[in-house]
């Protein structure tokens, strides 16, 4: 089915905290909140492919459009609205694929790398190199100190060092990489699914990841850093395109937007939903860490001394291939923390509620959940933004009360009320 899409937009999404959506367009780039609806600012400067925001600040990050003259897909340009002020412009080997912040991380991801900066002095941090990524799937926690990028796990390189033949395996193509910004360390290597990664999201607080995989029908969440499986969800039976994931503010639910026209609701805490006795904790503590047995520092260790082993005390290789070889080194020991028979024997949970949008199938589609209000909130790839009500004590379908149109040059007059 062919991806219906409004030709004039080129990019939306919410900020961190789904109070705000940012447009790209072929003309330049605005910023429209959410509760109330409107448009909030406008800026005609040239064709936005990328438009993200760091919460409320007027602080925007922008990248150019490929297919547009005098618009570079390979250019950030980090801007101050308020002020109308340029604070720097980067220039990438490639074309920029996706842009994350938090209020100390700025990740750039390109199509075989991930760029890390310090967003206090756009001071280049770290690059990890990774094998092609040409959806740019990865989620970077909106938590500054918990600040974990999550990616699918690299496979090994053939120029890089092998490791002994008794560990000599693979990781799944539907493991996920958790990287720690502020450490700059590998956290975690999980296990996630079997087939390859097609959507992750990392919770307020940087303590739940979700995955989904290319099949769509089961959704899983993650204790972070301790990768311990807290929640299987069943979004359906039928294989799905994930295009969109986000929990809530406060972490109690999660929402998933598929290629089938449909977002469903998952809540997360609470009754035990989704996972065995004891799993299902509230979200704002995790299991605890089991680091004494394979935690970071174990982590370490067994990286330095596998590649000192390697190097046998040579020259240490560049960052990004020393993130490629942690990555291969950390894959071998670590696997799931819960024994397998008792893993398998949950049996996923339903969604808790869910809606089906107007133009049905084939439309790509954001999925968040009001931090102020209960209303789950869908941006559209044919440019329509929708407010739908939830019934946060019974679930179920939910009912669309507003639609507005994104691209509407008035920001009163686009709002139609759901009969």
């Amino acid at each position: 089915m062919a991806e219906k899409t409004n030709a004039n937009m080129l990019f939306a999404n919410f900020n961190q905290d789904f109070s705000c959506i940012s447009v790209g367009t072929r003309k330049g780039y605005q910023i429209t909140n959410c509760d109330p609806f409107g448009r909030v600012y406008t800026q005609n400067d040239g064709a936005r492919g990328i438009v993200e925001m760091l919460f409320c600040t007027s602080l925007i990050a922008l990248v150019g459009a490929a297919d547009q003259p005098q618009s570079s897909p390979r250019k950030l340009q980090i801007v101050n609205t308020k002020r109308q002020s340029m604070i720097c412009e980067l220039l990438f080997p490639s074309s920029i694929l996706a842009v994350k912040l938090n209020r100390k991380t700025l990740v750039i991801v390109l199509e075989n790398e991930i760029y890390i900066y310090d967003i206090s002095n756009m001071r280049l941090l770290h690059v990890i190199e990774t094998t092609p990524n040409p959806e740019a799937i990865c989620a970077l926690s909106p938590s500054a100190d918990a600040s974990y990028l999550a990616y699918p796990s690299p496979l090994p390189s053939p120029s890089a060092p092998s490791p002994t033949p008794s560990t000599s395996q693979p990781p799944s193509s539907g493991d996920v990489l958790l990287f720690h910004t502020r450490t700059l360390t590998v956290a975690n290597v999980i296990p996630a699914h079997k087939a390859p990664i097609a959507a992750l999201a990392i919770n307020s607080s940087g303590t739940l990841l979700a995955t989904a995989s290319e099949k769509g029908t089961v959704i899983r969440v993650w204790g972070i850093p301790n990768g311990e499986r807290l929640y299987q969800f069943r979004r359906g039976a039928r294989e799905a395109r994930i295009w969109s994931m986000n929990f809530n503010v406060v972490g109690s639910l999660l929402v998933a937007a598929s290629g089938h026209g449909t977002v469903h609701v998952f809540r997360v805490g609470g009754q035990g939903q989704g996972g065995p006795s004891g799993a299902g904790r509230a979200a704002s503590s995790p299991p605890a860490s089991i680091d004494s047995r394979e935690g970071v520092p174990a982590m370490d260790g067994g990286y330095d001394a596998f590649i000192e082993k390697k190097k046998a005390g040579g020259v240490s290789s560049s960052l990004r291939r020393k993130s490629l070889q942690m990555t291969k080194s950390i894959s071998h020991s670590v696997g799931g923390y819960l024994p397998g028979a008792l893993t398998e024997m949950w049996e996923p949970q339903r969604d808790f509620a869910w809606l089906r949008l107007p133009g049905g199938g084939g439309v790509r589609s954001v999925a968040a959940i009001s931090g102020t209000m209960p209303h789950v909130m869908v941006i559209s790839s044919e440019g329509y933004f929708y407010s739908y009500s939830i019934d946060l004590e019974n679930g179920g379908e939910c009912a669309l009360m507003k639609q507005y149109s994104l691209l509407d040059s008035s920001d009163g007059d686009s709002a139609t009320l759901a009969e």
